[in-house]
C-alpha cells in the first residue's frame, strides 16, 4: 500500500475498495477537515464510476469548500441528474447563494425540505437563505421549526431572537436569547441582545444586569457600553450614563449610537451647543441619516429655530420606525409653494392625536387660499373635527380609501407650508367647534349642580411613548392638589393598575370616562369644566385648543412644542405650563400647581360671591 492509499484507508489501516465504501471513506474525511484525503477518495471512485451520484456530490462539497462556486454547482448538478437527494439539493443550494442567485437557492433548499421535512438542517439553511432575501417572517418560521425538531439548537434560537426582537416581539426574544445564554452562557452578544429585550420592555433593571454580564465577557465592544448607557438615561442615573458613553466612545470615537445618545443627554441637560456639535459630527460621519435630521430638527424648534425645524421634520418620512400614517396617493405633496385656489387638496393626520389637533388650526388658512379641503383624521378625531371652519369633507384613516384630490399635505407638514415663526403662529383663543347642545346638556346632567370649581385630570400618556416616564405621573403623586375645595373629574382613559386601586380609594374623583368614547364626548365633557391639569398628552391640546384653562405639567426638557424657558404658550393662549427646573423633581412642580390651585379656586369664589 503506498502512501497516497494509507491516506485514503483512514483510521482502519483497511483502504476501502467499493464506491459506496470510498465515498463514505471520502464524507468522513471531510467533515475531519481532511480535505486532501477526501479528495483521493472522490477520484478513485471517478476513476471506476464516473457517473457515480455519490461521488460527483462529494466532489461538488469539496468545491465548496475551497470556494470554487462555479465548479461545485458544475459536480452538484450531474449528480442531480442520476439521484435527487436531499442532501445535493441543500449543497445545490449552498453553491446558487454563495454564486448570489438568491431565488434559485431557495428553489433547492425548499425542495430539499418537501423531500425530508424531519431533517432540521435543511430548515436551517432554508431560513437562513430567506434572511438574505429579507424574507424575515418566512425565516422566523423556519428557525422554529429547527427548534421543534432540535429544541437546543443554537444558531436557530439566536437568528429567531433577533427576529423576534425585530418583529417588537419582545417577550418571545426573552425567551428565545435566555436558551442562548443556557446553551452558551459566555456569548456576550446573548446576554446583550437579552438586555436589548427586556430594555424594549422597560424591564431596566434586568436589562442593566444582562448588558453589565455583557460587558464583562466582552469589555471591548462599544456597543455594550453604548446600551448600558442608554439603559442607565432611562434609569435617571445620567452622570453614569454619561460615562458609559464616553466609555463607548474611547473604544470607537465615531460609534454612531453613542453619539447619538451622548447628545440627547446634553439636549436633556440643556447643554445646547455641545448637542449641537454632536448632531453637526453625527452629519459628517453619516451625510443622509434621517434619524439625525429628525433628533435635529426637534433640537432647532425647542431652541426656537423654527426655520431649518419645520424643514427637518420632513425627514421623519424616512426614519426606520417611526409610527406615521402614510396615505398612498399618486397626487403631488403640496409644501406651501404652488397655487390651489379651485383645487381640492387632502390634509390627513400622519403622527399623534394631540399633534393632529395642534396642527388643524391651519385647514382654514388652507381653505382661505381658495382650496377645497378635505381632512383625513383617525376615528376618534372625525366627529370633533368634521364641523371644523374649513372643512369640505372628513374622512376616516384606515377605514376609507383616500378620496381623489388634486394634492396633498400631512397636518405636521403644515406649520413648515406655512413657514411659520415665532411670531407669525395662528393662536386663536379657540379653534375647534363648539360641542353640540344636547351633548352638553347631557354631561351638565351628569355631573350635576355647579356648586363647586371642577377640575379635569389626566396623569398619563400613552404607555409605549418612548418618553412615558419623563411624562406621566402615577395618580398618587396629586394627592395633594385632591384635597383642595374642588370637584375632580378623571379625563384619564385606560388608567393603569395601580392607578385604578387609587381611583377606587379615592371616592372624590369623579370618573366618567368609560362614556368617553372619542374626542368629541371629551370636548363637551370639558366645555362643563373650570379648569384642566394634564401632562403632555393629547387631552392637553383638545382643552387648549377649546379655549378652556389648561394647566400642563411638563419635565425639565420638554417636547419641542412646549419651548424653554417660559410658562405661557405661544400655541395656546389658554394654557400655562407648569416645568420641572434642573432637579427633575415632580413634586416641587405640583406643590406650585397647588398654591396656584388654592388662589384660583379661591378667586372664583369670590366672584360668584360678588355676582350673586
Amino acid at each position: 500500500m503506498n502512501r497516497r492509499e494509507r491516506r485514503a484507508a483512514g483510521a482502519t489501516g483497511r483502504a476501502p475498495t467499493s464506491p459506496s465504501a470510498l465515498c463514505e471513506a471520502g464524507l468522513g474525511h471531510l467533515r475531519a477537515g481532511r480535505l486532501l484525503d477526501a479528495q483521493l477518495c472522490c477520484e478513485r471512485v471517478l476513476a471506476i464510476d464516473p457517473d457515480c451520484a455519490d461521488a460527483l456530490h462529494l466532489a461538488g462539497l469539496l468545491s465548496l469548500q475551497a470556494g470554487q462556486y462555479d465548479h461545485a454547482l458544475e459536480w452538484v448538478t450531474r449528480a442531480l441528474r442520476r439521484d435527487t437527494k436531499p442532501d445535493y439539493l441543500a449543497t445545490l443550494g449552498a453553491a446558487l447563494q454563495q454564486l448570489g442567485r438568491l431565488d434559485e437557492a431557495f428553489r433547492a433548499f425548499d425542495l430539499a425540505v418537501q423531500l425530508k421535512p424531519d431533517v432540521a438542517e435543511f430548515w436551517r439553511i432554508r431560513g437562513n437563505c430567506l434572511l438574505a432575501l429579507k424574507r424575515h417572517s418566512e425565516a422566523g418560521q423556519d428557525f422554529e421549526r429547527v427548534l421543534a425538531l432540535a429544541p437546543h439548537h443554537w444558531e436557530a434560537a439566536y437568528n429567531s431572537g433577533i427576529l423576534l426582537h425585530d418583529a417588537g416581539r419582545l417577550e418571545e426574544a426573552v425567551a428565545r436569547f435566555t436558551l442562548c445564554i443556557e446553551l452558551r452562557p459566555d456569548h456576550a452578544l446573548s446576554w446583550y441582545l437579552r438586555g436589548r429585550s427586556l430594555n424594549g420592555l422597560q424591564r431596566f433593571d434586568e436589562a442593566l444586569a444582562d448588558n453589565e454580564r455583557a460587558h464583562a465577557l466582552d469589555p471591548d465592544d462599544a456597543d455594550i457600553c453604548n446600551n448600558i448607557g442608554g439603559i442607565l438615561l432611562m434609569l435617571r442615573r445620567d452622570a453614569e450614563a454619561l460615562g458609559w458613553f464616553d466609555k463607548a466612545l474611547g473604544l470607537q470615537p465615531d460609534n454612531f449610537g453613542a453619539l447619538r445618545n451622548k447628545a440627547v443627554l446634553l439636549t436633556d441637560h440643556h447643554r445646547f451647543d455641545e448637542a449641537f456639535a454632536l448632531h453637526a459630527r453625527l452629519q459628517v460621519l453619516d451625510p443622509g441619516n434621517a434619524g439625525t435630521e429628525w433628533n435635529l430638527s426637534h433640537l432647532q424648534l425647542l431652541t426656537g429655530d423654527f426655520e431649518a425645524g419645520w424643514k427637518g421634520r420632513e425627514a421623519r418620512w424616512r426614519v426606520a420606525g417611526l409610527s406615521l400614517a402614510r396615505i398612498q396617493t399618486s397626487q403631488p405633496l403640496w409644501l406651501g409653494k404652488e397655487p390651489i385656489a379651485g383645487k381640492t387638496i387632502l390634509i390627513n393626520a400622519d403622527e399623534g392625536l394631540g399633534d393632529a389637533i395642534q396642527f388643524v388650526r391651519y385647514v382654514p388658512m388652507v381653505a382661505a387660499l381658495g382650496a377645497r379641503v378635505i381632512l383625513m383624521v383617525p376615528g376618534a378625531l372625525s366627529e370633533l373635527l368634521a364641523n371644523l371652519s374649513g372643512v369640505s369633507e372628513c374622512v376616516v384613516i384606515a377605514k376609507d380609501a383616500p378620496p381623489a384630490c388634486d394634492a396633498h399635505c400631512p397636518i405636521s407638514s403644515l406649520p413648515l407650508a406655512f413657514g411659520t415663526t415665532l411670531e407669525t403662529i395662528p393662536s386663536a383663543a379657540r379653534y375647534l367647534p363648539v360641542p353640540k347642545q344636547t351633548r352638553l346638556e347631557t354631561w351638565q346632567n351628569r355631573l350635576g349642580p355647579h356648586d363647586r370649581f371642577r377640575v379635569g385630570l389626566v396623569w398619563a400618556g400613552n404607555p409605549r411613548h418612548k418618553s412615558d416616564h419623563n411624562r406621566s405621573l402615577p395618580l398618587r403623586a396629586l394627592s395633594s392638589i385632591l384635597d383642595c375645595d374642588a370637584t375632580f373629574i378623571s379625563l384619564q382613559k385606560d388608567p393603569r393598575p395601580d392607578d385604578q386601586a387609587v381611583l377606587g380609594e379615592r371616592v372624590g374623583i369623579v370618573d366618567l370616562t368609560a362614556d368617553l368614547t372619542d374626542f368629541a364626548e371629551t370636548a363637551a365633557l370639558i366645555a362643563c369644566l373650570d379648569l384642566v391639569i394634564t401632562v403632555d398628552t393629547s387631552v392637553a391640546h383638545l382643552s387648549a385648543a377649546m379655549g378652556c384653562p389648561t394647566w400642563i405639567l411638563l419635565p425639565y426638557t420638554p417636547d419641542y412644542r412646549w419651548l424653554l424657558d417660559r410658562d405661557d404658550s405661544p400655541w395656546y393662549s389658554s394654557a400655562r405650563l407648569f416645568r420641572q427646573d434642573a432637579r427633575r423633581d415632580y413634586a416641587e412642580v405640583i406643590d406650585r400647581l397647588r398654591a396656584q390651585l388654592i388662589k384660583t379656586i379661591a378667586a372664583g369664589r369670590d366672584r360668584a360671591v360678588q355676582s350673586g
